[in-house]
């Protein structure tokens, strides 16, 4: 139940959840079982399924779409914290990882409670880009409180970050399209002729 209420209130009071978040001490081993895995996977979970019920594609596709999915949004989350906590110090923030974690971790949460949307191929995309946005936002709220930048450099910082964030979100999207494209190409050469 705490997963839900984190995640209630990270969505619904993102100016008075901030500071909650930054004060608690956690572990990345905590943050990421009880917290990460559990809303990361319903992207991959949703989108196998979409997979397998609306395009047709096979179980095969569908498990290596969810699992590479997984498997890449973890890397995701601990590559942006890094970053983040690497940009911290050009403008004047602390380059706390911990924090950094869990900055990134809970401003994810939009993208994620919407990946139940993927079910649905194409509208689903069009609500996790739109829950994606608002965590832009949440991203930028919480750099005050998590990683002490001055107010004055928040969106400087905030902005560097999400073109970052921009170009990880490419390679992984990259990654995943030439994977199943491999797949698609490799079953429809071994379909009986």
């Amino acid at each position: 139940m705490a997963l839900v209420d984190r995640a209630r209130a990270i969505v619904t009071a993102p100016a008075a959840t901030w500071p909650q978040i930054a004060a608690e001490p956690d572990t990345p081993q905590r943050l990421f079982s009880q917290y990460v895995v559990p809303l990361a996977l319903i992207s991959p979970v949703c989108s196998m399924l979409s997979y397998l019920i609306f395009l047709h594609r096979g179980i095969v596709v569908g498990l290596v779409v969810g699992v590479l999915g997984f498997g890449l949004e973890l890397v995701y989350v601990a590559v942006v914290a890094l970053l983040a906590a690497a940009l911290a110090p050009s403008f004047d923030g602390a380059p706390n990882r911990m924090q950094a974690l869990k900055w990134i971790a809970y401003s994810l949460t939009p993208r994620w409670l919407a990946g139940i949307a993927l079910l649905v191929p194409i509208a689903g995309a069009l609500v996790t880009l739109v829950a994606s946005v608002f965590g832009l936002y949440l991203l930028y709220l919480g750099a005050r409180p998590m990683m002490r930048v001055p107010q004055d450099k928040t969106v400087g910082y905030t902005a560097v970050l999400i073109l970052c964030v921009i170009v990880l979100g490419a390679i992984i999207a990259a990654v995943i399209g030439a994977v199943v494209a491999a797949l698609l190409v490799t079953a429809a050469v071994a379909l009986p002729h």
